[in-house]
């Protein structure tokens, strides 16, 4: 068997609070002009743009640009513009992110133009600068994650938490949040140095699971859900700690495995409810932070607040997730069927 720690995927997560520590310093000036525009602009309304692992980084700064904000963020398909051609109305601006690793999917271009067509301020988070995505959009946002090789990215997902949460603190300048998103390198470090082997021996055989998550850390488990998917095999589906008990708890008989990701704030207060249904059920649980008896804790830094802890999170889970795919046999810098750039319409 293949030594974990020697993957693609291992050694670029790796590299996540060097990647944060790089991004906070380079962008500092660009974030607290962006962040200024954005104060003057007033905005009504915030569109978010992207797919994959970039569009769970959009569901995280939904809830953090509407809880902090108390800005709507409304997620745009990109098809909307890609395949249905219909323009885009009421967008003028009104602030339309776009996220995206590689800045190349055509259907990402076309909703650029779209969103600069209907008069938004057209604002890219993106890892290539010199990508097209780049060149369409009035305000780049750099994610400096580098070259990234393994095509389940770990890095470039995190280093856009980063980014967002970066540009959110500086726009509401909460103290407390900017000397948070300011010490998230070393957050990092100590998120990845957690040892969450104890999960990992759990669902290394799991076929079918949940993950979920809530507010600040749905994002979270959407992005775990699919590294489960591509780099091990494994059926999992994420879910609102809200949503679960509507439908997906049917599915929930004995043994089934469950891994839970609670926000750090108000939204956690469902969580033991929650956790006890499961256990009253015979299920396999573990819990990021928390502990209860019947379920796996697994560890995190405490010097998090609710806005970097998701992001702590995902960086603890990289790794063992990590590890999950090489004991069951996979290659996680080469899954089936899939490729580094996915370019959809």
């Amino acid at each position: 068997m293949k030594d974990p720690s020697r993957t693609l995927m291992y050694h670029e997560a790796s590299q996540a609070s060097d990647v944060a520590a790089l991004q906070y310093a380079v962008n500092a000036a660009l974030i607290a002009d962006l962040a200024q525009r954005l104060r003057l602009l007033d905005p009504q309304i915030i569109f978010t743009c992207a797919r994959g692992s970039s569009d769970h980084a959009a569901t995280y700064a939904k809830y953090l640009i509407e809880t902090r904000l108390r800005i709507p963020v409304v997620s745009q398909a990109p098809s909307i513009s890609s395949i249905y051609g219909a323009p885009l109305l009421h967008m003028k601006n009104q602030p339309f992110i776009l996220i995206s690793q590689s800045g190349k999917s055509p259907d990402l271009l076309l909703s650029a133009e779209a969103a600069r067509k209907a008069g938004a301020l057209v604002i890219a988070f993106v890892n290539d600068r010199d990508s097209p995505l780049a060149g369409l959009a009035e305000i780049v946002v750099p994610l400096h994650a580098g070259l990234e090789n393994s095509v389940a990215a770990t890095k470039s997902y995190i280093a856009t938490l980063c980014a967002l949460a970066h540009l959110v603190s500086e726009w509401t300048r909460a103290s407390e949040t900017q000397e948070a998103v300011k010490m998230l390198p070393q957050l990092l470090n100590a998120a990845w140095a957690d040892d969450w082997c104890a999960a990992a021996e759990m669902l290394r055989d799991a076929e079918s699971m949940f993950v979920l998550g809530r507010g600040l850390t749905l994002g979270i488990a959407q992005e775990a859900a699919l590294k489960f998917k591509e780099t091990s095999g494994v059926h999992a589906e994420a879910f609102s700690m809200a949503e679960v008990v509507h439908g997906p708890m049917a599915l929930v008989k004995s043994g089934f495995p469950l891994l839970i990701f609670p926000p750090a704030d108000q939204a956690a207060a469902g969580l033991e409810p929650i956790v006890q249904q499961f256990l009253g059920r015979d299920a396999r649980i573990a819990v990021a932070g928390r502990q209860f008896d019947g379920a796996v804790s697994l560890g995190l830094p405490e010097e998090g607040d609710s806005v970097t802890t998701p992001i702590a999170m995902v960086q603890s889970f990289y790794a063992m997730v990590n590890a999950i795919s090489v004991q069951r046999g996979y290659d996680p810098d080469r899954p089936p069927l899939l490729q580094k750039v996915t370019e959809t319409i």
